[in-house]
């Protein structure tokens, strides 16, 4: 098949769609297809152009034989709406002329939402190129961002509300990131074929005999340290005053070290708290390229992954759950409803504390700390069961199962 891949979001960013998007690609192409991407010129986290593309329009480039095709995107480290909304829509400008100047006749057009706006360049093409449009939901939008605050017009949540129904039934075939997401669309497109396309991991580059714990030495942390490891987005969503909440409440004495490391809209925020109440035993770096993640999660000895108490996150999946598991590292898990269940409930790969519930976290992380042997056998059952589950070859083979099956029935 030929297949086109549309994303606001792509290598060498760093982030969780960059990845997924990459690895799902890669492996369609080596399983005999072909795969062009349209891209915008990287730019995330930090919201600055990277050196290599600045003061381009447009231009493409191999990627590790991916055909790439990169547009121009305004970028503004602003988090006023009016700016967001100039860097969404920059690039479905530029990316529906750059696309429809380059783009062929393809079995298939899959576009990533968030964001929702580049919906409209995918169903420009898919019109104009008689291609087959999957739409491929990581995250709900209006929904999250109504429920997290961050939108809060009406007119404007009607409007991309709007936007949001209109693309699915533009679409040939849906796919969404999680099990929520997937039954929430089908409760809406009864008649449309929806496919799970959740993250995943390449176990054999996230292997733990492949890394030693050098990373955490090298930062000067000792070997009695509990290392307890957040990496990601620093962000609304996240709810990650609870990290610090809970520092506070062990205090400094405890043998809890609390890493976070990323980027966001919180960190500055989050880092002036630490300071301003003396929070102990709370450090933060910088966002790492993919090379570099395997040492830091091997030197780390549990995974934080929070989420806010909302009904929106009882279907969410957060990526950084499948690289950590993969290195076998057991998870502090602040997530409820999907992720709980997969995780805690079926794989035993770590502890479940409540969303926002600091105490509860305080609690399962000095339960974690004091018992080594509960952390490695949950860390052991958790690669188990991300293997089985949830490896990079399974889900693409899955997925070039999914296309073939309902392109073919599609053009009979």
């Amino acid at each position: 098949m030929k297949i086109v891949v549309l994303s606001q979001y792509f290598p060498p960013e760093v982030g969780a769609p960059q990845n997924r998007l990459y690895e799902l690609a890669q492996r369609l192409q080596a399983r005999g297809h072909e795969i062009s991407v349209f891209t915008a010129m990287p730019n995330y986290p930090a919201m600055k152009v990277h050196a290599d593309y600045q003061g381009k329009w447009f231009c493409s480039e191999t990627m590790n034989s991916l055909q790439v095709y990169r547009s121009w995107i305004w970028v503004s480290s602003s988090k006023r709406i009016f700016s967001r909304l100039l860097n969404y829509f920059s690039f479905v400008l530029t990316a529906a002329i750059w696309a429809t100047l380059k783009m062929k006749r393809s079995d298939v057009l899959i576009c990533e939402s968030p964001p929702l706006f580049l919906g409209l360049t995918a169903r420009w093409l898919a019109f104009i190129k008689r291609t087959p449009l999957l739409f491929n939901v990581s995250d709900l939008w209006p929904e999250s961002a109504e429920k997290l605050g961050l939108v809060t017009n009406k007119r404007i949540l009607a409007l991309t509300t709007r936007l949001e129904e209109s693309t699915y039934r533009a679409s040939s075939l849906i796919s969404g990131q999680t099990q929520g997401i997937v039954q929430n669309i089908q409760s809406r497109m009864p008649n449309k074929p929806v496919f799970w396309l959740p993250n995943g991991v390449d176990g054999g580059f996230y292997d733990p005999q492949s890394f030693d714990r050098r990373w955490r030495h090298d930062r000067g942390f000792a070997d009695e340290d509990v290392l307890l490891l957040y990496a990601g987005i620093i962000g609304h969503a996240q709810g990650l005053d609870v990290i610090l909440d809970a520092a506070a409440k062990l205090g400094s004495g405890a043998n809890t070290r609390w890493l976070m490391l990323g980027a966001g809209p919180e960190k500055e925020r989050l880092m002036a708290r630490v300071a301003s109440e003396s929070i102990p035993h709370v450090h933060f770096f910088d966002v790492v390229g993919k090379s570099e993640m395997p040492w830091i999660i091997s030197s780390s000895d549990a995974a934080v992954v929070p989420l806010r108490k909302l009904d929106l996150f009882l279907g969410a999946i957060p990526s950084k759950i499948f690289e950590n598991l993969a290195m076998e590292k057991p998870l502090l898990l602040g997530v409820d409803g999907e992720a709980r269940t997969l995780f805690i409930d079926q794989a035993q790969a770590g502890l479940f504390f409540e969303p926002e519930n600091s105490h509860a976290l305080a609690e399962a992380a000095a339960q974690l700390a004091g018992n080594s042997n509960q952390r490695q056998e949950m860390g052991r059952r958790g690669r188990t069961y991300i293997k089985a589950n949830f490896s990079r070859d399974l889900i693409a083979a899955r997925f070039e199962a999914f296309l073939e099956e309902h392109l073919g029935k599609r053009k009979s």
